[in-house]
């Protein structure tokens, strides 16, 4: 299900999530708030992991605790810090409670803006970008073991793509009693646009396909002007492009534009 909103202060914003062409469950999840009124938006998106319904249970609780944790003001690096260590800790006593979900977890990709400030915080290989000025920037460093490989030049990203160990996580929340989330701060620019998304999306998609999708024209030659950017459709373009080219995973989208 695709959801949309807009505020009447400098974002709009679009999501949508689908389970892909292979995997029978959905297990991942997003959710975002916009200030009628004020120049505020707090976004998250997690992709679940654990037997059964675990992975579901695990991305639910820490979507919806990490965005009512980032709600409080002033925003943070130390807010978003708490914010995460709330969202492990939801996760991981309720693993405890139940032995069903005993092991499950979530990584976690978060986004908070107040004016021209945004904050980021991440756990995982669910990542965050940024589209600015015809430039796709990511924002977030994976934190799985190919990702790590690859920093420490022990593998090309070429390499790292076809890896059998490409879907190990090296941090997720929920799974032990304290994990370290990285987190940063910058400045937001007027015609931003900042992407969530689970691996689905960007184990289907390089770098510079989402790129193409995300320019003016939803990456056709005939460009439009930034206001009449269509985040919803531009959301729509991502999923059904990751789908067109394997769908071996849950796939979600968050799409926020500055203006």
């Amino acid at each position: 299900m695709l959801k949309e909103r807009r505020s009447k202060s400098g974002y709009e914003a679009a999501g949508a999530s689908h389970p892909g062409r292979v995997r029978p469950a959905n297990e991942d999840s997003y959710t975002f708030q916009l200030d009628e009124s004020e120049a505020v938006g707090n976004f998250v998106v997690c992709d679940g992991m654990g037997g059964a319904a675990a992975g579901e249970i695990a991305s639910r609780i820490a979507a919806e605790t990490m965005l009512d944790a980032m709600s409080a003001d002033p925003l943070t690096i130390s807010r978003m810090q708490q914010a995460v260590a709330c969202a492990n800790s939801n996760v991981y006593l309720r693993a405890e409670r139940d032995p069903e979900l005993s092991g499950m977890g979530t990584t976690l990709v978060a986004l908070g803006l107040r004016g021209r400030n945004g904050w980021v915080a991440n756990v995982g290989d669910s990542r965050c970008y940024r589209f600015r000025m015809g430039k796709l920037e990511r924002l977030t460093e994976d934190h799985s073991l190919v990702d790590e490989q690859v920093r420490l030049g022990k593998l090309t990203p070429d390499q790292a793509a076809v890896s059998p160990f490409r879907n190990v996580i090296t941090r997720a929340v929920g799974t032990d009693a304290q994990v370290a989330a990285d987190i940063q701060e910058f400045e937001t620019m007027p015609g931003d646009m900042y992407l969530l998304a689970s691996d689905g999306l960007t184990r289907e998609l390089s770098d510079d396909r989402i790129s193409r999708i995300l320019r003016p024209g939803n990456g056709t030659e005939q460009l439009v002007a930034p206001e009449q950017l269509d985040p919803a459709q531009i959301v729509n373009n991502l999923i059904e492009a990751a789908n067109q080219a394997g769908g071996q995973d849950n796939v979600t989208c968050l799409l926020v534009h500055v203006f």
